[in-house]
C-alpha cells in the first residue's frame, strides 16, 4: 500500500502498488451535458458546442450556468423499479443503456460468473435530491410519505446498490467519496483487486447529479461563476456546476480476448490535506499522484500526448494547476480542461474526464478548451485552446478534489505495452 507523510509529502511505498499484469479497458461510455453517449459528446466536442445553458434548475435561483443533462428530466422509471427512484439513479441508468456496455459485461459475466466481477462506484452527490423532495414535501403535507422512504437511495452507497441491482453485479461493491477525484479513485481500486485475484473483472463508474444543496453549497463557497465558465482564462471568475455519469469495464489481459485495445498503465493518489476547500499553493499533492501514475506506468512527462486538466475555472485551481503543470511536463505537451463542455460534474467528473481523455484513442481528437479567449498571464501552463488532431499513445487524465485528494490516471494503447 501507498502511505503519505502529511509534513513532506513523501511516498512511502512498500512495492504492492505495481500492475503486475496488463489491464485492459474493454468497453466505455458516458452521459453528460455534452451528450447522451459517446456519439453525441464526440460531435459536441468536434463542434466546440458547449452542453452549458442559463440555470434553470426547479426552485433554484442562482444566476449561473448548469451542465443539465436533460434527459433525466425524461425519465420515466419502470413500476417495478420505482424504489430505485432519483435523479442520480437516473443518470446511473442512461449511462448503462449507452453502447454496448452490457453487453460487454454480459460476456465477461458468462466467462467467470458474476460473483467474480467487482464493481466501484464514485460518487459525492448520491441521492440528495430525494432527501430535497422529502423535506419538501414535508413541509407542505407535515410527514414524509412512503415512497422516501428508501434506505437504498438516501444512502451514501447508492449509486453502487443501483449498478449492482441493475447488472447483477455479485463481486465485492463499494462507493467512493473524495470529492471531485471520487470516480478517478475508481480505477486504481479497481487495478488492486485485479491484481490481487480478487476479481477477475471490474466495473468501475461515477453519478453526480445536480440538486439544490450542491448549487447552493457552491454559491456560498463564492466558487460560482454567473458567466459560461472559462477554465485558465484571465477573466475566469468561477465554476459552472453539471452532472453525469460513465462505466468503463477492466479486466486482465487474457480475459479480454482482443478487446482490450486499452490499458491502464498508471496511476497515482495522494491526499495532501492541506485545506479543506483550497488546493495546496505549490499543488505538491497533485505532483505528487502524477509522479506516481508516471512512475507505475515507467514513462517520463514528455511521452505523454494528451493531459485532461481538472481545470475548474476558479481563480485559485487554476493558478496553482497551471503553474504546476508547466513545471511538470515540456512545453508542446497538448493539455486541456473539458469542463466548458460539461459544467464541473463533481464526483462524476473522473469518470466523465477520463472516458473523453481514453477516447482520444479511438477518435484522435485532442479537445481544446472552450471559452478560453486568453491564457491568464500569471499561469505558465502552455494551455491547448483550440482542437487539435493527434495519434496519442499515452494519455493522462487528471483529478484534485476538496481536502486535497488527488488522482492521476495513464492509459495508453496496447500494442505499446507497459
Amino acid at each position: 500500500m501507498l502511505a503519505i507523510s502529511a509534513c513532506n509529502m513523501t511516498p512511502l511505498i512498500s512495492g504492492k502498488d505495481v500492475l503486475h499484469a496488463k489491464i485492459c479497458i474493454v468497453d466505455y461510455d458516458l452521459v453528460c451535458a455534452a451528450g447522451v453517449g459517446l456519439p453525441a459528446v464526440r460531435a459536441a466536442l468536434v463542434q466546440q458546442r458547449t452542453g452549458l445553458k442559463p440555470n434553470d434548475f426547479p426552485e433554484c435561483a442562482l444566476e449561473t450556468y448548469i451542465g443539465r443533462v436533460a434527459a433525466v428530466d425524461e425519465y420515466v422509471w419502470p413500476e417495478a423499479d420505482l424504489e430505485w427512484k432519483s435523479r442520480n439513479n437516473a443518470l446511473v441508468e442512461l449511462a448503462l443503456q449507452q453502447g454496448t456496455l452490457l453487453e460487454s459485461l454480459a460476456r465477461i459475466r458468462d466467462r467467470v460468473g458474476a460473483s467474480r466481477i467487482g464493481l466501484v462506484m464514485g460518487s459525492s452527490t448520491s441521492s440528495i435530491d430525494r432527501a430535497e423532495a422529502a423535506y419538501r414535501v414535508q413541509r407542505e403535507q407535515g410527514s414524509v410519505p412512503e415512497e422516501f422512504l428508501r434506505l437504498k437511495v438516501l444512502n451514501p452507497h447508492a449509486p453502487a446498490f443501483y449498478t449492482a441491482h441493475r447488472t447483477g453485479i455479485a463481486g465485492p461493491c463499494v462507493t467512493l467519496s473524495t470529492a471531485c477525484s471520487s470516480s478517478a479513485k475508481v480505477f486504481a481500486t479497481a487495478a488492486r483487486w485485479l491484481n490481487a485475484g480478487i476479481v477477475d473483472a471490474v466495473l468501475v463508474g461515477g453519478a453526480d447529479s445536480l440538486c439544490l444543496t450542491v448549487l447552493y453549497g457552491f454559491h456560498s463557497l463564492q466558487l460560482v461563476s454567473s458567466k459560461l465558465c472559462s477554465p485558465f482564462d484571465e477573466s475566469r471568475d468561477g465554476i459552472n456546476l453539471g452532472e453525469g455519469a460513465g462505466f468503463a469495464l477492466l479486466t486482465r489481459e487474457d480475459l479480454a480476448q482482443g478487446e482490450g485495445a486499452i490499458l491502464l498503465s498508471g496511476y497515482g493518489e495522494s491526499s495532501d490535506a492541506h485545506h479543506m476547500s483550497h488546493p495546496h499553493p505549490e499543488g505538491e499533492g497533485a505532483r505528487l499522484a502524477m509522479r506516481q501514475a508516471l512512475a507505475m506506468a515507467q514513462l517520463q512527462p514528455e511521452q505523454i500526448d494528451y493531459v485532461n486538466l481538472h481545470g475548474t475555472s476558479s481563480r485559485v485551481n487554476d493558478f496553482v494547476e497551471g503553474n504546476l503543470m508547466a513545471q511538470v511536463f515540456p512545453t508542446g505537451t497538448p493539455m486541456s480542461s473539458t469542463k466548458g463542455w460539461t459544467g464541473h460534474t463533481l464526483g462524476a467528473a473522473g469518470i466523465v474526464e477520463a472516458i473523453i481523455a481514453l477516447d482520444t484513442f479511438h477518435t484522435g481528437l485532442l479537445p481544446g478548451t472552450l471559452h478560453c479567449k486568453r491564457v491568464d498571464p500569471e499561469i505558465a501552463l502552455q494551455l491547448t485552446q483550440d482542437n487539435r488532431q493527434g495519434a496519442p499513445l499515452h494519455v493522462m487524465s487528471n483529478s484534485f478534489g476538496f481536502g486535497g485528494n488527488n488522482a492521476s490516471l495513464i492509459f495508453s494503447r496496447a500494442e505499446v505495452g507497459v
